[in-house]
């Protein structure tokens, strides 16, 4: 029997029981589609820490407080690490390579406009805040030196702010007076979207009010978050580093020898760490997603199975007009890759479709890779290969003698 002619009869069997095919490669479908979704997600995350470190240039480093571990992560020393404002002007007053310091200080208090109120981060921030972070406004300004240094009660909204606020459109609040904590300020401007970068992480949820009004009128502590500092370019990043430990060892009187109470980060360290996390992530929930192929898989070889055996008869009647073993193991094993791969090529689409629909529904940024469809489609080939050997070779190995008698 040729080969092409022992396709078309494979093909055959399968058209014979479409309702059986259909859900025989069901389990392939949702493996591949799992896998696509979920990769996308991984690399559309990944993509978007890139674009977010990006938009924040890549000679900012934060400078943040920090606790001294030992083994078996038991602390040392440093139960009060801090950062003050004194260490931000430290730093500004006293360094040579560093164009710009921006310290920062929060805390969740809510927000009241009328009869609305949210609740959401309050940032105090110097007024370099804007050309350090790379925010840009949407509509009105950001507060000046002299109205930080005067402890002025203005405030700059972001959008999601906005929204839960229930207003649609920066104008409306401009000029507006809002409560924080019981304390009137005045709303002159709203910045643009940044993006969520995580469920935990909103800056577009955030209120900015000048640092000395944060510290004197509103939080009431002169302990920062973090300081967000320039360095005049990439190569002067290590001088840079090394200049703000030495600054900030002095300030907090740390003798040589002992650890730093403050950790200092670039933008390169929030990249590669972000980045393992959400490759890590991303190859945890593939594995589980592979485990719906494997099932497919088994699925595919119980069904040949049980199809081996049903057409007993049938193999017995062709071995004896001359089918040869190879005939019939390669027809049983047409049948199996053919299933797998037309489920392979339905759950790209469904795949890429889920991932378009968590772009569009959720906002989550995701990317269909090549490399992904074609290891999806691969693994699925393959999948079929695996599981339909078995019952190929069962078939292909039976008596004809006792095929022709099976009843």
């Amino acid at each position: 029997m040729l080969f092409g002619e022992t396709i078309m009869v494979a093909l055959g069997a399968l058209r014979a029981n479409k309702l059986r095919s259909l859900l025989t490669m069901l389990g392939i479908v949702i493996g591949v589609a799992a896998v696509i979704a979920v990769v996308a997600l991984g690399r559309g995350a990944q993509r978007a820490v890139n674009d977010r470190i990006a938009a924040l240039g890549t000679t900012l480093l934060t400078v943040s407080p920090g606790q001294a571990f030992g083994q078996g992560g038991v602390r040392v020393g440093f139960g009060s690490a801090r950062l003050t404002l004194e260490d931000a002007k430290a730093l500004a007053d006293s360094s040579t390579k560093i164009l710009a310091v921006q310290p920062e200080m929060s805390g969740n208090l809510q927000v009241q406009y009328l009869n609305k109120n949210t609740n959401t981060q309050i940032v105090g921030v110097s007024s370099n805040f804007p050309e350090v972070r790379k925010y840009e406004l949407a509509a009105g300004r950001f507060f000046t030196t002299a109205e930080d240094n005067s402890r002025q009660r203005v405030a700059v909204v972001g959008p999601t702010v906005l929204e839960n606020l229930g207003l649609q459109t920066p104008d409306a609040i401009l000029g507006e007076t809002v409560r924080i904590r019981g304390i009137q300020f005045q709303v002159i401007g709203v910045y643009k979207s940044k993006g969520q970068a995580s469920p935990f992480n909103n800056p577009d949820d955030q209120v900015l009010i000048p640092i000395t009004t944060a510290r004197y009128r509103v939080l009431g502590q002169n302990r920062i978050r973090s300081v967000s500092v320039l360095s005049p370019s990439e190569d002067d990043i290590p001088e840079t580093m090394a200049e703000i430990q030495k600054i900030l060892r002095r300030e907090h009187r740390l003798r040589a020898g002992k650890e730093d109470d403050f950790n200092i980060r670039s933008q390169a360290d929030f990249l590669n760490t972000l980045g393992e996390t959400t490759q890590v992530f991303s190859l945890l929930l593939a594995g589980i997603a592979t485990v719906s192929l494997i099932v497919g898989g088994i699925g595919i070889m119980n069904i040949m199975l049980v199809s081996v055996t049903e057409r007993t008869r049938e193999i017995g009647i062709r071995k004896a007009l001359g089918a040869t073993r190879l005939n019939i193991m390669f027809q049983f094993l047409v049948e199996a890759v053919v299933l797998c791969l037309v489920g392979g090529a339905i759950g790209i689409l469904v795949g890429a479709g889920g991932a378009a629909a968590f772009t569009k529904v959720m906002g989550w940024t995701t990317e269909v890779g090549s490399t992904a469809v074609a290891l999806a489609f691969g693994f699925s080939a393959s999948v079929g290969v695996i599981f339909g050997v078995y019952p190929a070779r069962r078939a292909a190995t039976m008596d004809p003698i006792v095929a022709l008698r099976y009843e």
